[in-house]
């Protein structure tokens, strides 16, 4: 028997936690219509997709956060703490 598009969709989303070298998670959020067309106009502006810029944009924080941490402060901050 042929499977819904529910079970497919499901099949589909289970197999990408498993995606790449790392897997991929999914996020669904709402944001402001001003940070939605930002994103779109970054991503034209640099000729990548969406998911490409956003991805770029939080690494570059990220990194630039972490950069000056010491050892412990890094730990911590890997663990979510402040």
């Amino acid at each position: 028997m042929a499977k819904s598009n529910a079970e497919r969709q499901k099949a589909y989303r289970a197999g990408r936690a498993r995606a790449g070298d790392n897997g991929e998670l999914r996020i669904n959020t709402f944001v402001t219509t001003s940070a939605a067309l930002g994103l779109k106009r970054l991503a034209k502006h640099y000729a990548v997709t969406q998911r490409a810029m956003l991805e770029r944009l939080i690494g570059d924080a990220d990194k630039a956060v972490s950069a000056p941490m010491d050892d412990a402060d890094f730990e911590q901050y890997l663990r979510g703490g402040a």
